[in-house]
């Protein structure tokens, strides 16, 4: 009960960070007396500051700029009195809470984090910009619009209200950008499928391709189209233009029923039984394969299950923000602990699954400022949408995860760490990172939320292979989506051999050489140099049983 009151958020765990916080301030008089000192300094330079608002030598963020990610007072209305004082304000006492709650001795580092994050998301609530009244965007529409911005803001506060209460309701992104017709319009084929998994084949679009086909596993807390977005920017289609045969798993989203799937029937069911299916198709084949998120956490899992077995199926293995340490997963963690794992426990349990707004939820506090409170300011203030695009439609396509997986995974790979430490159990015995020696393309993104690429860059020295290790800007999922022409896109890349010195994230990322541009091309280069000649493409499917029983792509699972 006390689980569904607060939509699975422990209050246990978020009273201990704060009594471990205020116990260790309350015996550190000296730290008390340095936060207060530095409150003092700060309203006393606010007053300092707001005397000689209008001097003409003071530029407009005389002692505080907000920091380049946070864009909520980038416009340059928030540039002029009395905002820009207020913005000012507001942005100095978030340092200040962020001082306060941190570098207190004794406080544990995940209390710590857990304590400065909430204090985090309150203050973001109340941000200036947050209030008609304070936000000059907001009264200069309201303005120059006679206040009509309000009027459309409380239509699309009506519509989206309406379309919370219709369970089921499309929402505009989807009305959009629809499944098989805009997005996920690659030509294939369902060539396999079982009570977890579609498996996809695509049409070649070249005369001849290379003989090793790519297996690519995505995470099943996402659809799988995040990489066959609109044929501008989807990666199916561009792999089959660089003359390769792609293979997708689509997973089935689960329901109640499927409580009792667990986290290795995702490997067997899954990567297992696509690579058996391929096998089928083009026998005696290498396979490349790829996995995105925890799609690539899974095919780590994979890969060290068959090079303990002595099976050499994979030519290469690619890992797109994915983690197989979870010990510095970024402010995810921040919702993973005995007592919150407890919770979401008890609440998976009742349902069977973990529902699709429990996983919103979390990935959209993480981002509170771009995902929440910049998405209300726009829609019900300044009475504007964002116009639809298909990564928004991806993004409001959300799956269930059944209870025992969510619990598994959970627990045996945050908690206990057991993948990174040797400790992970395929199929009664245990597994090893280091039985891993086919060559690795390992991504990170810059900006990754999910996945910071310092922690993916730990695959260096759990692997015994030759890494190339490529970091890309963007975040979790735009800096994968990088199509070639598209603009703001660059990287770094650096290979190191199996046996190179290890180098540590830090200096790697003062010595990779920058490249503008997409990595995509990078990869396919790449994939290129580690794949045979180009021959006949494969025949679709393993027999005419598939013709006759199976859809074309997208298939079922996707719509479900």
């Amino acid at each position: 009960m006390l689980a569904r009151l607060t939509g699975g958020i422990s209050p246990v765990a978020l009273s201990l960070a704060f009594i471990d916080w205020a116990t260790h301030l309350t015996a550190a008089p000296q730290r008390q007396m340095d936060i207060s000192q530095e409150a003092l300094q700060t309203v006393r330079q606010l007053l300092e500051s707001s005397l000689h608002f209008s001097s003409p030598n003071r530029g407009p963020w005389a002692l505080i700029k907000p920091q380049p990610q946070d864009r909520r007072f980038a416009a340059p209305e928030w540039e002029r009195p009395p905002f820009n004082l207020l913005a000012q304000a507001f942005l100095l006492r978030e340092q200040w809470w962020h001082n306060a709650t941190t570098g207190v001795r004794g406080v544990a580092p995940a209390n710590e984090a857990i304590v400065e994050f909430s204090v985090r998301q309150v203050l973001d609530v109340l941000a200036p910009s947050n209030f008609a009244v304070t936000n000059p965007e907001v009264l200069q529409k309201a303005f120059q619009s006679g206040g009509e911005n309000f009027v459309f803001g409380l239509q699309n506060w009506y519509s989206d209200w309406m379309r919370m209460l219709s369970a089921g309701k499309p929402s505009q992104a989807h009305q959009d950008f629809v499944i098989g017709k805009n997005v996920a319009t690659s030509r294939g084929k369902v060539v396999f499928r079982n009570e977890l998994i579609e498996l996809l084949q695509y049409y070649p679009t070249t005369a001849k391709v290379h003989p090793e086909p790519i297996l690519i596993v995505p995470a099943w807390i996402m659809k799988y189209y995040i990489l066959d977005l609109s044929p501008h920017n989807s990666l199916v289609k561009f792999l089959t233009d660089q003359g390769f045969t792609v293979f997708m798993i689509s997973w089935r989203n689960p329901g109640p029923g499927d409580r009792d799937i667990a986290f290795d029937d995702y490997r067997g069911l899954g990567v297992e039984a696509a690579l058996d299916t391929i096998g089928r198709i083009v026998p005696d084949r290498h396979v490349h394969a790829l996995g995105y998120c925890l799609g690539g956490t899974l095919l780590s899992i994979a890969a060290a299950t068959m090079g303990r077995d002595g099976d050499n199926r994979l030519k290469s293995i690619t890992l797109l923000a994915a983690q197989s340490d979870f010990t510095e997963a970024g402010e995810l963690t921040l919702f993973i602990n005995e007592s919150q794992v407890a919770f979401l426990e008890d609440m998976m349990w009742e349902r069977g699954v973990l529902d699709t707004t429990q996983m919103a939820g979390a990935f959209q506090l993480l981002r509170s400022n771009d995902l929440i409170w910049s998405r209300i300011t726009r829609d019900y203030l300044m009475g504007e949408r964002a116009p639809a695009s298909d990564l928004m439609a991806w993004n409001a396509d959300a799956t269930r995860l059944p209870y025992r997986m969510h619990s598994e995974y959970l627990r045996k790979l945050f908690l206990d760490n057991d993948l990174a430490g040797g400790r992970h159990v395929v199929e009664g015995r245990p597994i090893s990172l280091s039985d891993i020696h086919t060559a690795m393309f390992v991504v990170g993104t810059l900006r990754d939320h999910v996945a910071p690429w310092k922690s993916t860059y730990k695959i260096h020295y759990q692997v015994d292979a030759d890494v190339t290790f490529l970091l890309t800007s963007g975040g979790h999922n735009t800096g994968i989506v990088a199509p070639p022409g598209e603009e703001g896109h660059s990287y770094q890349v650096s290979c190191k051999p199996e046996d190179a010195p290890y180098v540590g994230p830090d200096e790697w990322l003062k010595t990779a050489p920058h490249t503008e541009g997409s990595w995509w091309a990078e990869w396919a280069r790449w994939l290129t140099a580690r794949s045979g000649e180009p021959c006949e493409p494969p025949r679709m499917g393993v027999g005419q049983v598939d013709g006759g029983s199976l859809p074309d792509a997208p298939g079922d699972y996707v719509h479900q």
